[in-house]
């Protein structure tokens, strides 16, 4: 076919992942069925014992012949004609091959096992193995696996185990590898903890042995790929219309905004969504450990930090790039998350003609977001005194947005919140929108109501000023409708 070679090819071995070969399957040990897998039938009264037995042994056998199929697969591959063909052409000429392979197989196995081992075999080649059935499902959010063989998922806010498995710890590894290996990371014993992210945006975090006491771990944080809009948070019930009119208006007239929730609350999803409220004509640049933000801009440079190579040089962080980018000539800067000493260079830009900037933080509360925006400011290594840092973050933000991961798994706004300046050495800072929580309903989800506090917010005057009208009974004291 041109793709592959009569005889091993080093190349080859180099470029796929080889799986060990594994041990022969139990096999008969006369007669004419000798040479065929050895399988007990399976009866409609056997006990139940003997039947997890029977298909545990079955099991077995399709992963060794799984493992041995692919070891025949990488030995035939030519890599040197791989690289000249379309990745179509590449799949569709393999696909005939691991087919070929496993009707050549002399063992008792089915067209539906055998369907199940071609495509398995495709991901272990070509995708993340075991991975590749969890990311094509739409309804999973998160991917937790603990060690090769206990992997949980999150599907809409509840956390459950499945059935998926990786052969060992070596296999998960591999994956490992091959993930972070596509970002131009290494994750190994000097670094045994990593940043990356998939092909379609999710972002990757990986620990290994030493540190990780049962063998590799590995966390997925999924994004669909189509990016959720303020409307489909409404429909979610993650806040009500008049919400979004207000944060939509505090976007479009350049306020600074700070989202804070713990982890998994949604912080990133509702900074993607405030971004297509930006205006087309405006220079955006976005900062990231982790690329994972899905601006709606045209007009966007995406940056993303780099960590120290094998030497531990080549170190790149996100203060680094907050120091560049502010020779780039950006209108808007947003900082995925504020981690570190950076959070003292995004309140300097926010306060010199880079208004409408955005960035997230983890806080359990507006105001605990404010004191872990001094706690980092005091990492820069300046001897800054409390009521001069308290005032830079005054004039910096505007906004400051609290999101929370709820009873049973939902994500909503519980709090929008204005900061309108100084009082003594205090930073002043009061609701606008609130949600109170009374309970929860039959399915362990919790309900409560939104309620304006009645507040006119000093930044209304400003959205108004660009010429953007808000419902005049926006900031009526009352309870909102969703």
């Amino acid at each position: 076919m041109g793709l592959f070679s009569s005889r091993s090819s080093s190349a080859a071995v180099a470029e796929l992942p080889v799986a060990p070969e594994p041990q022969q399957p139990a096999r008969a040990s006369a007669g004419p069925t000798a040479g065929v897998a050895r399988f007990a039938p399976v009866v409609a009264n056997a006990p139940v014992a003997q039947v997890t037995a029977v298909q545990t042994e079955r099991q077995l056998y399709l992963n060794q012949l799984k493992v041995r199929i692919h070891q025949k697969l990488v030995e035939r591959l030519d890599v040197q004609n791989l690289r000249t063909l379309p990745p179509d052409t590449v799949r569709a000429e393999v696909r005939l091959l691991v087919r070929e392979l496993c009707q050549s197989e002399k063992g008792l196995i089915t067209s539906q096992d055998q369907e199940r081992l071609m495509d398995d075999v495709m991901d272990e080649t070509f995708g993340l193995g075991p991975l590749e059935g969890l990311l094509k499902d739409p309804t999973i959010s998160d991917i937790m696996i603990n060690r090769c063989d206990r992997i949980y998922v999150e599907r809409k806010g509840r956390i459950e185990q499945v059935d998926t498995r990786f052969r060992d710890n070596a296999h998960l590894r591999q994956i490992i590898d091959r993930i972070v290996g596509l970002v131009g990371r290494r994750v190994d014993e000097t670094s045994p903890m990593v940043d990356a992210r998939l092909s379609d945006g999710s972002r990757v975090n990986a620990i290994i042995p030493p540190l990780a006491l049962d063998g590799p771990a590995m966390s997925i944080r999924r994004f669909g790929s189509k990016p959720l809009q303020l409307e489909d948070l409404i429909r979610a019930g993650a806040f009500p219309a008049a919400v979004m009119d207000f944060l939509a208006a505090a976007v479009q007239s350049r306020c600074n905004v700070l989202i804070s929730g713990g982890t998994g609350s949604g912080k990133t999803t509702l900074l993607n969504c405030l971004s297509r409220y930006i205006p087309a004509d405006e220079r955006v640049i976005t900062i990231e450990d982790a690329a994972e933000l899905q601006l709606q801009q045209p007009h966007v440079v995406r940056l993303e930090t780099r960590p120290q190579n094998i030497e531990g040089k080549g170190e790149v962080g996100q203060r680094d790039l907050v120091k560049n980018c502010l020779r780039m000539r950006p209108d808007r800067i947003i900082i995925g998350e504020c981690r570190g000493a950076e959070a003292l260079d995004m309140l300097q830009a926010m306060n010199t003609g880079h208004e409408g900037s955005m960035t997230t933080v983890h806080a359990n509360n507006t105001r605990d977001a404010l004191g872990r925006i001094e706690v980092m400011v005091a990492m820069a290594g300046y001897d800054i005194p409390a009521k001069a840092m308290r005032t830079q973050i005054a004039s910096a933000i505007q906004i400051v947005i609290q999101a929370r991961r709820m009873t049973g798994g939902r994500r909503k706004v519980i709090s929008v919140s204005e900061i309108s300046g100084m009082e003594g050495e205090n930073v002043q800072m009061h609701d606008l929108f609130t949600f109170e929580q009374s309970g929860v309903d039959s399915d362990g989800h919790s309900v409560g109501r939104f309620v304006c506090t009645g507040i006119r917010p000093r930044v209304a005057e400003r959205i108004e000023h660009r010429g953007i009208r808000l419902p005049a009974d926006l900031f009526l004291r009352r309870v909102i409708e969703q």
